[in-house]
């Protein structure tokens, strides 16, 4: 009767429940997203019981109520309002009796007020996290309904304080409203542990961590907590056992615990564990922990939870995780984490390939944004190696009052649900500085909740926090040695996949399109090929201030956006397109320039190349030939013919001037420093279209619960099945059997194609969705496109069996994912220069200040008075040497640059104008023939200011301040100088 072993199971499973449960059976927890009645609107009388709501829409969740809103309409556009949700579900006498029954949402947007059986129950109101119920009171024998009045309103205000809330913000957090996460019914005898849902049952659940590391010799100490309630109405006695049946683990707690009737408590049990194989960056290793109850020799409740073991250290300015150094390289999604059409309620296995996907790009974070990412995600992260910042939610700026205290709460339910996902290594306080208060009351939260966890606390900014353990500016370059400072959203310009570069069609000018509040928005307007030289350009001033390049370091940032979003946007559409995919997960250039670059935990360990664009064009071309490469130095061929190598900027970028076009292949080799071969790319002209290709992207066989969605490639291929890269053709798709048709998306009308069964192609390929329904069967998909060769797809889907309205918990995803490994022992960097500190300094003016420019701060600084003449700064060093790199963090540094000249002990070592960056420029000394001690820093005339980074879509400008028009043109101004001397040979 059904395909999936896991399925039978649980079916099985779910028969034995119904007549074996009671205080000492194995608790149970049930898949209730199938088979709920959706209506909008608001109408009278819907949370009674015998409602008759036949008439209503079948669907199962999660299901946002006007998902086809997603990516057709601009964030703020988005439809709001009120919409029911009402599940039918039956239990027996024996599944009811000595018996607990718990409600689980993930979470619903906006608000949700929750009936069972016509009874009110409770409400949820941030429309952000997990909450629970206790129904046991309010469910009987037979059916029962559960009735949910949802409200999505932008404006929605708290009910007991009339507050609203900063994170239902227009901006970022697209309004799916509804039930838009899963939910599910766990049943426990009266002698249970706790679920992790502290808002309305005010319980904590089960907490499994490390301590004791030993990651050499695979071993560490693994501890469980679980919080224990007795509702039997009689005391009991009982043992605490934790398992890792994986790791041959058993442990019992020292001693028996007794706990009267209406009592709860904490047990905890630990044992050593060796052979563990640590969860590291690309590498999901996880462990199933059972804790169990075991009361008169039998067990009265038993909980299995899935999580991993690593080592984390947040010191020195740098991060460590399983002994070894990470910089952070990723991407700040934002927490809806949407599709088109359907919004952020994907299955599982489609969050699991979308997240892999940032894996495979090199990424090995993902900075959630302003929200509390969901349940899901999280998981998919632990399994496929992700780390990730967890925010509470927050706008852009810090908050008092009630806004506060809904923030902390917020944070404090996230903290006890998602503590036990390995995956976590930060808990963020807001998308903008915290107050040192505040600051301590997030960390005390954590302290409180996870005090073992190895995640560190902080928030954007509080680069002088002596509270938090982490910060970063949102783009510009911070460095420490104290704790470590990384960039939350840096890189955010913006580009369709549509446009390759100026000479492909359907030849889009680069950065031609529409102001964006009264201003030229071209960097928002970008073809694909400016965006990843872009990303480049960005990720360079990272990696040049990386660990290993002095005493002060910098520890990385995240890209704002993976994939394009349906949030706010600056360019010519209506969502944003500063991901490296796009909505559907199709890579861009700029998804290759960041594998070359970030392949590696510091210093690059794959050596990688890639050209960026095709090689389709017209006879007569003539263009520009970009190669990213972690090599030392790139050769291009053509057809065999060499064009000699490339112009090296920005470390991995290489420039081919004016490369004249002719069919065949082009070939970029790379080379190490002694000149041998260690990387090459290739790109072939394809020939004309001849034929459509459809592929399906996702699992084998789908389920049949009116959930699950396929993922379906279709390109335009030449004879020989190679993509077509500057086809646009437009696509008639016909779709039979139990499916419905979600479609894909593409520029060209105002809702982007959003639904239509006639879809084109870009940059020779789209794709589609195409939704199970509860009917079994098979799947027919045909493509056709005027002369060329038709396409034919099949689709298998199979039963998801429901006993009395409750299914089993759906299997894992099993999808192919790349893995990187356990963490590499070697170091994952090697030292670039050696730091020379300074002793002491003196200056021109304001000699009391100029010690700030050697304190590992960057809110302070030394600035000279608007004269010439004492525009200078001295620093006498701790001991002689000879320099070979000045590096300087200038007030102004995005738009100001400065004439100067260094001496060592009287002699010149440099003269030059510095150049604008996002943080810190390095001067390179001349060479001289003796070491000195005395440095002299001096302006030889008029800094000269001009913005080189246009940043208008910034909400807040003050973000984007770096001081410049404070001071005059005649001084000099240092927030942060440090001196190197070259490695010692």
């Amino acid at each position: 009767m059904y395909n999936s072993p896991h399925l039978k199971t649980l079916a099985t499973l779910l028969f034995g429940l119904a007549t074996a449960l009671s205080v000492f059976a194995d608790r149970a927890a049930y898949n209730l997203n199938l088979d709920w009645r959706l209506h909008v609107g608001d109408p009278v009388g819907a949370e009674q019981r015998w409602f008759d709501d036949s008439a209503w829409k079948l669907v199962t969740l999660p299901r946002a109520w006007n998902e086809d809103d997603a990516f057709s309409k601009a964030i703020v556009d988005h439809t709001t309002g009120v919409a029911w949700y009402r599940k039918h579900f039956a239990l027996t006498a024996a599944q009811l009796k000595d018996s607990k029954v718990f409600i689980e949402f993930e979470g619903v947007r906006q608000a949700a007020e929750v009936y069972a059986n016509g009874k009110h129950v409770g409400r949820s109101e941030n429309g952000v996290m997990a909450f629970g119920f206790d129904l046991t009171p309010f469910l009987s024998v037979g059916e029962n309904v559960i009735a949910v009045r949802t409200d999505n309103d932008w404006n929605y205000k708290e009910k007991a304080t009339g507050s609203r809330y900063q994170w239902a913000d227009r901006n970022f957090n697209a309004n799916y409203g509804g039930i838009t996460k899963n939910v599910r019914l766990h049943i426990t005898g009266k002698l249970y542990q706790t679920l992790p849902l502290y808002s309305n049952l005010g319980t904590t659940g089960v907490y499994v961590y490390a301590t004791d590391f030993d990651i050499k010799n695979c071993a560490a100490t693994i501890h469980a907590e679980s919080e224990v309630c007795n509702e039997t109405g009689r005391a009991w006695t009982f043992s605490y056992v934790m398992e890792i049946s994986a790791l041959g683990v058993k442990a019992v707690a020292e001693k028996s615990i007794t706990l009267a009737p209406g009592e709860t408590t904490i047990v905890r049990a630990s044992a050593r564990a060796v052979k563990i194989d640590f969860w590291s960056w690309g590498h999901g290793s996880l462990y199933d922990v059972r804790t169990t109850l075991v009361a008169d020799g039998k067990p009265a409740d038993s909980v299995t939870t899935r999580t991993g073991f690593r080592k984390t250290e947040f010191t020195n300015g740098m991060i460590k995780l399983n002994d070894r150094v990470i910089q952070m390289h990723g991407y700040a999604p934002r927490s809806t984490n949407e599709w088109p059409a359907v919004g952020g309620s994907v299955p599982v296995w489609l969050s699991d390939y979308s997240n892999s996907l940032a894996v495979e790009s090199g990424g090995n974070i993902m900075r959630w944004m302003h929200i509390t990412p969901w349940k899901q995600d999280i998981e998919s992260c632990d399994r496929v190696g992700l780390i990730h910042a967890m925010p509470a939610g927050d706008a852009e700026k810090d908050v008092v009052g009630r806004w506060w205290g809904q923030r902390v709460e917020l944070m404090r339910d996230a903290i006890i649900y998602n503590r036990n996902n390995p995956s976590i290594l930060f808990y963020e306080s807001g998308n903008a500085g915290v107050n040192e208060k505040h600051m301590q009351e997030m960390k005390d939260l954590r302290d409180k909740y996870d005090p073992h966890g190895g995640r560190a606390s902080g928030s954007r900014d509080m680069l002088n926090s002596k509270v938090a353990e982490y910060g970063g500016h949102m783009l510009y370059i911070n460095k420490s040695a104290r704790f470590p400072l990384w960039m939350m959203e840096y890189s955010r310009d913006e580009g369709l996949r549509k446009y390759w570069d100026d000479y492909s069609p359907p030849y889009h000018k680069d950065g031609e399109g529409p102001l964006y509040r009264g201003k030229d928005a071209g960097i928002y307007n970008r073809n694909q090929d400016s965006l990843a030289i872009e990303n480049v350009i960005r990720w360079h001033e990272y990696w040049h201030e990386r660990p290993g390049t002095g005493r002060r370091v910098n520890s990385g940032g995240a890209k704002i956006i993976f994939a394009d979003s349906n949030t706010h946007q600056r360019g010519a559409e209506n969502y944003r397109r500063s991901g490296v995919v796009d909505p559907m997960r199709i890579t861009k250039d700029g998804f290759y320039a960041h594998q070359v670059m970030w392949d590696g935990w510091v210093d690059v360990e794959n050596p990688r190349t890639y050209i960026i664009g095709h090689w389709n064009y017209a006879p007569g071309t003539v263009k520009n030939v970009y190669v990213v490469s972690s090599a030392d130095s790139v050769a291009l061929f053509l057809n065999g013919k060499s064009l000699g190598r490339g112009a090296q900027s920005n470390r991995f970028l290489y420039t081919f001037e004016n490369v004249t076009w002719h069919s065949g292949e082009l070939r970029a080799v790379g080379y190490d420093a002694s000149d041998k071969k260690i990387a090459e790319a290739t790109k072939l002209t394809a020939g004309e279209p001849a034929a459509l290709r459809l592929a399906n992207l996702g699992k084998k066989s789908y389920f049949a619960d009116g959930h699950d969605l396929a993922l379906v490639e279709i390109e335009v291929v030449d004879a020989k099945g190679r993509r077509c890269p500057t086809a646009l053709d437009m696509i008639d798709f016909e779709l039979d059997g139990p499916a419905e048709w979600r479609g894909g998306i593409a520029q060209g009308r105002p809702n982007n194609y959003m639904l239509s069964k006639q879809l084109p192609v870009e940059c020779g390929v789209n794709r589609v969705f195409i939704r199970a329904t509860r009917d079994a069967g098979t799947i027919t998909l045909r493509a056709k496109s005027g002369d060329l060769k038709p396409a034919v797809l099949t689709l298998q889907t199979t039963e998801y069996p429901a006993i009395n309205g409750l299914a089993a918990l759906p299997p894992l995803p099993d999808i192919p994912r790349s893995d990187r490994g356990p963490t590499p022992a070697a170091p994952s960097y090697k030292v670039t220069r050696i730091p020379v500190e300074v002793a002491s300094a003196r200056a021109g003016s304001n000699t009391a200040d100029a010690v700030n420019t050697y304190d590992d701060n960057e809110t302070t600084s030394w600035t000279s008075t608007n004269t010439l003449e004492e525009a200078w700064i001295e620093y006498t060093l701790e001991r002689s040497a000879k320099l070979s790199e000045i590096t300087l963090k200038l007030t102004g540094w995005k738009d100001r640059i400065y004439p100067l000249r260094v001496t060592l002990d009287g002699e010149e070592i440099f003269r030059g104008v510095t150049s604008r960056s996002l943080g810190y420029v390095t001067l390179p000394m001349q060479p001289v023939p003796a070491v000195g001690r005395v440095v002299r820093i001096e302006l030889l005339g008029g800094s000269e200011a001009r913005d080189s980074y246009t940043l208008i879509e910034v909400a807040n400008q003050k973000n984007v301040s770096t001081g410049s028009g404070k001071i005059g043109k005649m001084a000099l101004s240092i927030i942060e100088a440090e001196l190197y001397e070259p490695l010692k040979q």
